[in-house]
């Protein structure tokens, strides 16, 4: 291993070369990362924010409690959110409570702790559905229907405005007439909304 000013160099670049030794760390010493600069520590600050700001609470278990508790349901058949369970002399809401408080404190990871209330429960335990395997459609399905739907409207809309343009009036001697209203059409008006 060899040293150059106090820091290990790679022996790649320390290959000894014919005109000698580091004659090739010079090659490589004006080689800039390309993120460098004041933009470049702004990204990084701006990153570690964020990094920070979504990792405080997630080792909080009151934090864990309400998140987790948030993305199930309660199985009494009231149809709310575990931990927002109104129902009066609800028994389930509460021993669900004490199982996640008590999965929290076993140290298991928030994946686990929903796995295993799927196990007990069933899929309708979780208050929405996960984004693998089949429950995908159930994340899909809304916008593929919702696509066909205007594609299909579009498409209905533009027959429609393809037939009305092709619509002829057809007088009474069998003739085409231009659209509108036409004389004999007219006369048959007047006659019949004249008041003597």
């Amino acid at each position: 291993m060899r040293f150059l000013n106090g820091r290990v160099l790679d022996p790649i670049l320390c290959a000894k070369s014919p005109k000698g030794w580091g004659t090739q760390i010079s090659r490589f010493s004006n080689i800039r990362p390309k993120f460098s600069g004041p933009l470049a520590r702004v990204a990084q600050a701006l990153l570690v924010a964020c990094v920070v700001c979504f990792s405080v609470g997630a080792t909080d278990p009151q934090a864990r409690f309400n998140d987790l508790g948030h993305k199930m349901m309660c199985t009494c058949g009231c149809g709310q959110v575990l931990l927002e369970c109104n129902h009066v002399g609800c028994t389930v809401s509460g021993g669900m409570r004490d199982e996640l408080t008590a999965g929290l404190a076993t140290g298991m990871n928030d994946s686990l702790i929903l796995q295993s209330f799927v196990q007990k429960y069933g899929a309708t335990v979780l208050a929405a559905p996960t984004t693998q395997g089949f429950d995908l459609v159930a994340w899909i399905m809304p916008f593929l229907v919702a696509a066909v739907a205007l594609v299909g409207t579009i498409l209905l809309v533009r027959n429609w405005a393809k037939n009305q343009a092709q619509l002829v009036h057809v007088g009474a001697d069998g003739k085409a007439r231009p659209p509108g209203i036409g004389a004999e059409m007219r006369d048959r008006i007047r006659r019949e909304t004249e008041t003597d």
